[in-house]
């Protein structure tokens, strides 16, 4: 039998649980799912596998698709419209005010659309993502062929199509409720923004409702020092304590940015099972601090990488986060072994897939796992030589090296140009929407 698609002449960098890597490997995908890894045949005379269609990587490096494991793809309407501002004045003086004026179905489906495209042309084949109307969120992705976990968002004021908060939780469960099965590629969620603007009894339905379907429970946590002392004045407690208190804590639950937390937190965290997701980024474009990664992972915790949305990194390109998140540590802790270039790309693969619930789905390239694989070139001046492939990934390339992406087995990009959208339309749309956001 045929393989549907066969990838070859690259090196395969596989971050399976060995973290094998295959200088000239070869994939088959059959059914959207990977059925065949090994190292190609050198000789020459040997015929490659039949398949109804064949990459040749040409020498570049094959691996998995990245995981972005925290964004808002509606805020790519947002970029730039508000920089180098402290966190709760970019976001009560500027970015809650925008939303409230120009967020609504049609803006949230095309500039969600443009942040799945900007992730697909660098690498990034699943994502997970909080905003309102993500109903629309999930249109888009499903429009072009991108994985992701996404969750409606929960908030206790009136919010983008939940004009009453007290019917926040019952819309984000309806929401569920309606994609749970809409789309092999969509896993729903359910986000409570924080614990400074949710309520204990907020916070507490919103993870019974995820609970009960089985879905992931996403909140940002501990991100400013003005968090934690607005938190320990109204509850004597950190706020990773706070959560824990209310029973929030378990495998199924990603906390979003996890900064200023201490060896309590970590250990709570770790023994709860509960996700990290690092976005060091925004974090440091909003001066929030520099989360403890390297105890979190001491302590077993699953940390993953995300860019949050483009209103605070500007960006969402994983490869440039992961040259950040290295150096950064780095630099912190004065050691430069801490957050090496394999750990730090198994945080944007596997590591990724176990904080957002995927891992028996995404991560590696195995047999047995959804073909979500993407190339990059290798003839480029700054990866040459190429002694250590992973080295590169971390350190040199970045999104605009990838040439081509799979998704579940399809081609969704191809030499750099996407497959399934009219990439020109979806910018003529957002530009429009820019136009009005600034009132020309």
């Amino acid at each position: 039998m045929k393989y549907d698609l066969l990838i070859h002449n690259g090196v395969v960098v596989t971050m399976n649980p060995g973290r094998d890597i295959l200088t000239n490997g070869i994939i088959g995908v059959r059914g959207g799912k990977i059925e065949w890894v090994e190292v190609e045949s050198s000789t020459s005379e040997k015929p490659l596998p039949e398949a109804s269609e064949v990459i040749d990587a040409d020498g570049g490096i094959i691996m998995p698709g990245l995981v972005n494991t925290h964004s808002h793809l509606p805020m790519t309407l947002f970029r730039g419209l508000a920089d180098d501002l402290p966190l709760m004045e970019w976001l009560n003086d500027h970015i809650f005010p925008a939303e409230a004026q120009h967020i609504n179905p049609d803006s949230v489906f095309w500039g969600a659309l443009l942040g799945c495209a900007e992730m697909l042309l660098s690498g990034t084949t699943t994502c997970c993502d909080g905003y309102f109307h993500e109903d629309k969120v999930a249109e888009a992705v499903d429009r072009i062929g991108m994985r992701a976990v996404l969750a409606q968002g929960v908030i206790d004021f009136p919010a983008p199509g939940v004009l009453d908060p007290r019917e926040n939780v019952e819309f984000a469960r309806g929401y569920t409720e309606r994609w749970q099965a809409a789309s092999p590629l969509i896993s729903p969620s359910i986000f409570c923004h924080s614990p400074y603007t949710c309520s204990a009894d907020t916070l507490k339905r919103a993870k019974a409702a995820a609970n009960e379907k089985g879905l992931l429970f996403q909140i940002h946590i501990a991100e400013t020092q003005s968090e934690i002392d607005q938190i320990r004045s109204e509850r004597n407690v950190s706020p990773v304590k706070y959560l824990d208190g209310l029973g929030l804590l378990d495998e199924r639950t990603l906390l979003v940015h996890a900064v200023w937390v201490d060896e309590e937190d970590i250990a709570i965290i770790a023994e709860s099972k509960a996700n990290i997701s690092h976005n060091a980024g925004s974090n440091m474009k909003l001066a929030a601090g520099i989360a403890p990664v390297p105890e979190f992972l001491l302590s077993g915790c699953t940390v993953g990488i995300g860019t949050d949305g483009c209103a605070s990194n500007n960006h969402l390109d994983l490869f440039q986060e992961m040259d950040l998140v290295a150096k950064l540590h780095k630099a912190n802790t004065l050691d430069p072994t801490v957050l090496n270039a394999p750990s730090v790309l198994e945080m944007a693969t596997r590591g990724g897939a176990k904080a957002v619930g995927l891992q028996q789905l995404v991560g590696c390239l195995e047999i047995g796992k959804e073909a979500d694989i993407i190339i990059l070139y290798s003839h480029r001046p700054h990866l040459i030589p190429m002694y250590n492939p992973v080295s590169h990934l971390v350190y040199t390339a970045t999104g605009a090296d990838v040439r081509d992406v799979v998704v579940s087995g399809n081609i969704v990009v191809k030499n750099r140009k996407i497959l399934t959208i009219d990439l020109d339309d979806v910018m003529a749309e957002v530009q429009k929407i820019g136009q009005r956001i600034i009132g020309k």
